[in-house]
């Protein structure tokens, strides 16, 4: 490491996506489709949320955190990568990259977080629904969402810190689509043990923990749902709780593989893929998985639009 050039790095160069150039316009329109579709799927669960009162409830008080979270997480990344991919200039300024870092690790985690207060939402709703207003009331629903906040900033920022620490060489170029955490380690020519250490274990606390107690949870929503003796109820739970889990494996699942258990096998590409999982595919997701499906943003979406006929009628 000490053998390299000491040179500052003012700029990093961010490789983008593995594309042959022919398909560079499909994968471009692609991209732009997936990304405007997450940003329509989560404003119009915000703008429905705020409009409705029948959902200000404290499910949709987490479905609307998330779907900002959502917004804000995919919005991080994917107008860079759609910029470099119509670009000849794919640099990003250093004091960039640090930002983009600070800001992805924030918004992903605050979304870790919310699926743990989702989860723990449909248990109680399910497990005890007799006792779920008194259980779910405003102190712990507030509790639920403001920690998330805290806790998100401080780990974003101890990252930030750690990594603002290091010097970086001569080597700028970033074999991804945005400034990864793991991949600018790789590019520094400090020691970056202490950064590797908190990775593992902070990480591993901030991502672990909230996976399993979201597994704990949908496990008492199953075993209490068996309980009842409902063919209907019985295939309706599980329709909703096997979508639901579907999107929390493919969220938690690639960042666990990625971050806390890499494989010295994974190439770029593969890495690149995975990263996409979370980083686009599942923001773009939760809308249809979490809330627009279900009855009551359905009847929120008529009460609106009958709401504003009405209006431009008179």
């Amino acid at each position: 490491m000490t053998g390299r050039n000491q040179t500052t790095v003012s700029e990093f160069l961010l490789l983008g996506l593995p594309i042959e150039s022919e398909h560079q316009n499909l994968f471009y329109v692609l991209f732009l489709a997936m990304y405007i579709t997450t940003i329509l799927g989560n404003l119009l669960i915000l703008v429905l949320i705020c409009l409705d009162p029948h959902l200000h409830t404290p499910m949709y008080l987490f479905l609307s955190n998330l779907s900002f979270s959502d917004l804000c997480f995919s919005s991080v990344t994917m107008p860079k990568l759609l910029q470099n991919m119509q670009s000849q200039d794919p640099s990003i300024p250093y004091a960039g990259c640090l930002t983009q870092m600070y800001f992805f690790l924030f918004f992903g985690d605050l979304e870790d977080f919310l699926l743990v207060a989702m989860a723990y939402d449909r248990y109680v709703a399910i497990c005890f629904p007799l006792h779920y207003t008194a259980i779910m009331g405003p102190r712990l629903c507030l509790f639920l969402v403001v920690l998330p906040w805290i806790l998100t900033t401080s780990h974003a920022m101890l990252h930030t810190l750690l990594m603002a620490r290091l010097h970086f060489c001569e080597d700028n170029v970033i074999p991804h689509f945005f400034c990864d955490l793991s991949a600018l380690l790789k590019l520094s020519c400090s020691d970056t043990r202490v950064n590797e250490l908190v990775i593992f274990f902070v990480g591993g606390l901030i991502i672990v923990i909230p996976f399993l107690l979201i597994i704990m949870s949908y496990a008492r929503i199953v075993s209490s749902i068996l309980k009842v003796p409902s063919a209907k109820g019985i295939c309706k739970a599980f329709s909703t709780c096997g979508s639901h889990l579907t999107v929390v494996s493919l969220f938690y699942g690639t960042i666990i593989g990625l971050y806390l258990c890499p494989s010295a096998n994974n190439s770029t590409v593969k890495e690149t893929v995975m990263s996409m999982m979370y980083t686009v595919v599942t923001p773009m997701l939760n809308p249809f998985i979490y809330s627009l499906r279900n009855r009551d943003m359905k009847g929120a979406l008529k009460r609106v639009f009958c709401r504003k006929k009405i209006h431009f009628s008179l």
